[in-house]
């Protein structure tokens, strides 16, 4: 049966809810109600050869609460003049809420409308388009509120977000809703207080003048004739990236390995240094001036993800190398290859000839299927050997000693 049904009708109304329509209304009215809901009914054949139907069809319309049925006279030649429903109305948003169950989340939203127009009416237009967000938050809508006022209050504030002393405001629920606050402070703050080029979640602090949570560099030295440390052996160290900018270690070789293994375990070379990288983003060495004067090279995993870190880093150290990162030492380990998990598919710009041969050997799976080969199953005697090739080179004359 093609008819519109009592459930059928509810759906229509319970779509206003979901579509936004609805809980908008209740923001901004625009004149929604009353509503006439779509109503499909039976023809004038369908009392002749359905009439018991028709009979049930119009009884289970006629019972719905919560609307209003306009009926017209359907006259037959054979059975007469019979009323049947013809439109259907939702006559208020109160009605609908009633009908769809929905008096509570209505309740939270005009409780944050009333907040936001005696604390930061600028907002209200902001909850009309995202009322379904404003449920998600619920009781917590007054805390963001709170951070809004304190921000306005003390633009660029020069500290930690830990440092915040509002009541009830803690680090975890700014992160919790750091996108939505950003939002909210762009609507609320003066323009000059916003630093517009720190875009994203990970850039909130920058954003709106908080302290960032400072990068750390964890690097060992692998010279035995330097010591940074008095006592130990052990030269293995972590500072903040502006110490480590500000360090102009004598050194010729940096290496850059993705695996801690591979960081502890790489052998003693003379004026060099190991950095222990952390994937994509090289953040941590902005402003680090001297590595421009080092041999400077990446060993990552052989796969794709592996060549997009490197053509990464050579964004900001152009000059940066791979090492062990080529085909021979890819198929010497043809027994120990893995298979990558997902596939960096773009082109990738900054690699070297031979680089975007075996990058898009392994993105096209020409070798087999997502073949990896990840950088610590590479024979330790395979490493050295690389190794004594680079220790056979000669010193550049422009690397401080």
């Amino acid at each position: 049966m093609s008819w519109t049904t009592s459930a059928d009708l509810k759906a229509q109304v319970l779509r206003l809810w979901d579509n936004g329509m609805l809980p908008c209304e209740l923001v901004v009215p625009s004149g929604l109600f009353p509503r006439r809901l779509t109503l499909k009914g039976p023809s004038s054949a369908d009392l002749t050869n359905r009439f018991d139907d028709v009979r049930r069809w119009v009884s289970d319309i006629l019972q719905m609460p919560h609307c209003r049925v306009v009926m017209r006279e359907l006259r037959h030649r054979v059975i007469g003049g019979n009323a049947i429903p013809d439109e259907v109305w939702v006559d208020s948003v109160e009605s609908a809420l009633d009908w769809i169950g929905k008096h509570r989340q209505a309740r939270t939203i005009r409780a944050a409308v009333d907040l936001s127009q005696q604390r930061e009416s600028a907002l209200v237009a902001w909850i009309s388009k995202h009322a379904s967000e404003v449920l998600r938050i619920g009781d917590d809508w007054s805390k963001l509120l709170d951070v809004v006022n304190w921000l306005r209050d003390h633009p660029h504030p020069g500290i930690y977000l830990r440092q915040i002393d509002v009541p009830g405001v803690h680090t975890k629920l700014i992160e919790k809703y750091r996108g939505v606050l950003t939002e909210l402070l762009d609507i609320s703050l003066p323009g000059g207080v916003v630093d517009a080029e720190a875009t994203g979640a990970a850039n909130f602090s920058r954003r709106f003048g908080f302290l960032e949570k400072p990068s750390r560099v964890r690097f060992r030295v692998l010279d035995q004739g330097q010591r940074l440390l008095a006592a130990g052996d052990d030269q293995d160290l972590t500072v903040n990236s502006e110490t480590f900018a500000a360090l102009e270690l004598p050194v010729r070789r940096v290496f850059v390995t993705e695996n801690e293994t591979n960081f502890l375990a790489l052998p003693p070379i003379a004026q060099s240094i190991v950095l222990f990288g952390s994937g994509y983003g090289f953040e941590m060495l902005r402003g680090t001036d001297w590595l421009n004067r080092c041999e400077l090279y990446y060993w990552g995993d052989i796969d794709t993800h592996g060549f997009a870190i490197l053509d990464q880093l050579r964004g900001s150290h152009e000059h940066a190398a791979s090492f062990l990162m080529d085909r021979e030492t890819l198929m010497t380990h043809q027994a120990l290859w893995g298979t990558e998990e997902s596939q960096e598919l773009r082109d990738l710009t900054r690699l070297t000839r031979d680089e975007v041969a075996l990058f898009n050997d392994l993105r096209d799976n020409r070798l087999g299927h997502r073949v990896r080969l990840e950088q610590e199953r590479i024979g330790f005697g395979w490493l050295k050997s690389a190794l004594d090739r680079l220790k056979g080179s000669e010193p550049r004359n422009d690397v401080p000693r």
